[in-house]
């Protein structure tokens, strides 16, 4: 099972500051999916590059049977730890262990941009039952915030060609196929109330700056430390993108 290297390396040695770092998501966003894709008690979903289960945990609110899916050994155990009730297991986006027309709907928070392709397509189109649908969200740094806008600086000098959702690729691989058509995308706001620790946990859990040379690493750390400048409550605002894909 091909996993990205960035992610592989990076999400494999980040993945307690990620379930300490990260935000979760919009209860109104979670709604909308969860809504429109027929997620509700008695319905199957499976979420892929899972992570540590920040969504597949909201989505166990709405009694639905959860599969998490999630390829990076450190991550599933974090995933395990800290989303009891939802069913864990090791597979990617392009070889899901799940059988052909046994879910209702697919999602993928966070985590799409680095599986798009046709292979993924076609994987998530055979586990996917007639009508059901994939739901796709992200965060992304509210960069009108000045504290976020510096954050994005650092960040973005060690990126490299590691994937992102701000590019439009991952959308060209849906668009590419006959298999979903597009069936809604909305805007959330979101913010996320950390402390000094969390914000640089926030920071280290991007898989390319977990995968950095140590001393790098530390030199990031510093810098974002800098910025929090010893506030208890720091807010990051997030602007949250959710898009729903209707199964062909």
């Amino acid at each position: 099972m091909a996993i990205h290297e960035a992610a592989a390396e990076g999400f494999g040695r980040a993945a307690a500051a990620y379930e300490h770092g990260r935000p979760g998501y919009p209860d109104e966003a979670v709604e909308w999916i969860a809504t429109s894709l027929g997620i509700t008690r008695g319905a199957t979903v499976i979420d892929l590059g899972a992570g540590t289960g920040k969504f597949s945990r909201m989505l166990l609110r709405t009694g639905a049977r959860v599969i998490a899916v999630e390829p990076v050994a450190a991550m599933r155990r974090e995933l395990i730890r800290a989303a009891p009730g939802v069913d864990v297991v090791d597979g990617t986006a392009q070889a899901i262990p799940c059988a052909d027309a046994s879910a209702n709907a697919v999602t993928a928070a966070q985590s799409f941009h680095w599986f798009a392709g046709a292979e993924s397509i076609r994987e998530i189109h055979r586990v996917l039952r007639a009508g059901g649908g994939l739901g796709l969200i992200w965060n992304r740094r509210d960069q009108r915030d000045p504290l976020q806008a510096s954050i994005d600086a650092i960040v973005r000098l060690y990126r490299g060609a590691a994937p992102t959702h701000e590019w439009d690729r991952w959308r060209e691989a849906i668009t590419a196929t006959p298999l979903f058509g597009a069936a809604g995308r909305r805007q959330f706001r979101h913010v996320q109330v950390v402390d000094a620790d969390r914000l640089v946990d926030r920071v280290l859990s991007i898989s390319f700056i977990a995968a950095l040379a140590d001393d790098q690493r530390l030199a990031v750390a510093d810098r974002v430390r800098t910025l929090a400048r010893r506030e208890a409550r720091i807010a990051l605002p997030y602007i949250t993108d959710a898009f729903l894909f209707r199964r062909r």
